[in-house]
């Protein structure tokens, strides 16, 4: 049993402090809190990296921008939004040291703009986070089928590999977190590896322009296709700002965060960008757009297979669908942590709460999520096959749908949790102290609602909709919905249960606080 002051919410302890090391929490009789220790600087880095999907950017999302925006200048915009979110993490890594909360975006914006606004933000994340992994299952499906059908001679709709990927994903995230960290790694750095590998040939074997820097020129940034382009590239960061949710699963969370946090963002945005510009370099700065555009995804096998064989652009094709995988299971475990934030705080039933007494994962949270995919995907398998008859529906609608509805919460969460930073801090009186962060923050937020605004304005483009296309704001209209249900929910839990109001944003901090209010000695304990 270990002992402790539960004097300020200021001085949250883990949750393995708070039980003796053992890294389990308990309160009367039930875990309030992921196991402790679990992941190190290492572990926690390649969870984070794995949900950016580096293959999959490089793959999809670039020689997209390309083609859709006709923007030469891609390197430079992942440069841009690498300082924009630079900007945001220091405030956003800051907090990190004051609040280690699995529910980390709706915790910090409860910290700073109370419950009722922390309700709204963990329903949007939530539903953002839970889409962006559904929208993955299409395209995985989709790649799975394609590869089945080349290599094999076999034909297998793209739904059936998809489950089957929700199915090995379900039992992956019941196991223990450091595993899923190593499954997630080895992905992870043969993709990294294989991109470098392209980027190399590409630098050693430039088109007929040569090693040309154009791409990096700011002229390139002119034209009506900027603003959208920058929506598509951010999506491209979107993980990055998943370290906090795993705070409490980390061994030193003041540190290990914040160091992660950073790092993720500059290795993102210098990787990108040097892949990014290495398409240019291959194709040449005049014709990587109208080769894009023709070409679409397959442009990055196509400028691979001209420098490095059939051989290695195979090996290629099937690292894109490992790839995506390793993002779907990132993807997967953050969903189930805030489920277990929310259910342990009251926003989700209590089962929620409740942690796999074997392993320490959030089983519940990862249960809901997997039947979610399965009715998703089923639902899309139904409509598009079906009524469509469009074998690439689940690329074109669950992928791209789901890819920007989900990026276009967590841009939003990021925008309103760098405002909750300045409120928490001049709240605290520390206004002067952290006045750097402060400002950091303020920047970010100004960027992160103008891009916010731009992807809620050319929707339409995003999702490859018509002009007046009804999908231009009922898509976008998901996460308006699910902020107005989570703050209406926060506001009637107010007035009814002020009492589980107020612990919205502590997690586990205040199972411990109540814990030291109803001991006689005033101490906490933790029981395993």
């Amino acid at each position: 049993m270990a002992t402790g002051s539960s004097s300020s919410t200021s001085d949250t302890r883990t949750a393995s402090e708070a039980a003796g090391g053992s890294g389990i929490s308990t309160y009367k009789g039930q875990e309030t809190a992921l196991r402790a220790g679990r992941l190190g600087t290492a572990g926690l880095l390649l969870s984070v990296l794995a949900a950016t999907g580096p293959l999959m950017v490089v793959a999809g999302v670039m020689p997209t921008t390309y083609g859709v925006m006709g923007v030469v200048g891609q390197p430079l915009l992942f440069l841009i939004l690498g300082v924009v979110l630079g900007l945001f993490s220091f405030g956003y890594a800051e907090m990190s040291r004051h609040v280690h909360n699995a529910g980390a975006f709706y915790a910090y914006i409860s910290r700073g703009l109370g419950g009722t606004a922390g309700a709204g933000a963990s329903l949007v994340a939530l539903v953002a986070y839970s889409v962006l992994q559904a929208g993955l299952y299409g395209l995985l499906g989709f790649e799975v089928s394609g590869l089945l059908n080349t290599y094999f001679d076999v034909e297998v709709a793209w739904w059936i590999p998809a489950l089957v990927t929700v199915a090995v994903v379900a039992v992956l995230a019941w196991l223990k977190i450091d595993l899923n960290a190593r499954v997630l790694g080895v992905l992870l750095l043969i993709e990294v590896a294989l991109v470098v590998i392209f980027d190399i040939a590409a630098i050693a074997d430039p088109a007929k322009e040569g090693l040309s820097l154009h791409a990096f020129n700011p002229e390139t940034l002119t034209g009506a296709g900027v603003a959208t382009s920058l929506c598509f590239c951010i999506a491209a960061f979107t993980g990055f700002e998943q370290a906090p949710v795993y705070a409490e699963e980390t061994s030193r969370p003041q540190v290990v965060v914040a160091r992660v946090m950073f790092f993720a963002v500059g290795f993102v945005a210098i990787f990108f960008a040097i892949s990014s510009w290495a398409l240019t370099v291959a194709a040449g700065p005049s014709g990587i757009v109208p080769a894009a555009q023709e070409q679409s995804a397959g442009l990055l096998f196509g400028l691979t297979e001209s420098r490095l064989g059939g051989t290695f652009t195979d090996v290629l094709h099937v690292l894109f669908v490992t790839g995506m995988f390793a993002a779907i299971l990132s993807f997967h475990n953050v969903v189930a942590r805030y489920a277990f934030a929310m259910g342990r705080e009251g926003l989700l039933p209590a089962a929620f709460g409740r942690t796999n007494t074997s392993t320490g994962a959030p089983g519940t949270g990862s249960l809901l999520q997997t039947i979610v995919s399965v009715v998703v995907v089923i639902a899309f398998a139904v409509t598009d096959d079906g009524e469509f008859g469009d074998p690439t529906a689940p690329v074109l609608h669950l992928f791209t749908w789901g890819g920007n509805v989900g990026a276009l919460g967590v841009i939003l969460l990021m925008a309103t949790a760098s405002i909750a930073v300045i409120v928490f801090f001049v709240r605290r009186g520390a206004a002067r102290v952290q006045v750097w962060r402060i400002t950091a923050s303020a920047l970010a937020a100004v960027g992160l609602l103008v891009i916010a605004g731009y992807t809620v304005k050319d929707f339409d483009v995003l999702v490859g909709a018509g002009p007046g296309s009804a999908l231009s704001w009922v898509l976008p209209g998901i996460i308006l919905l699910a902020a107005v249900i989570g703050v209406v929910y926060g506001a009637i839990l107010r007035s009814t249960k002020p009492e589980a109001h107020a612990r919205i944003g502590l997690g586990n901090e205040a199972f411990q606080l109540e814990k030291a209010a109803e001991e006689p000695s005033g101490q906490v304990s933790g029981q395993v």
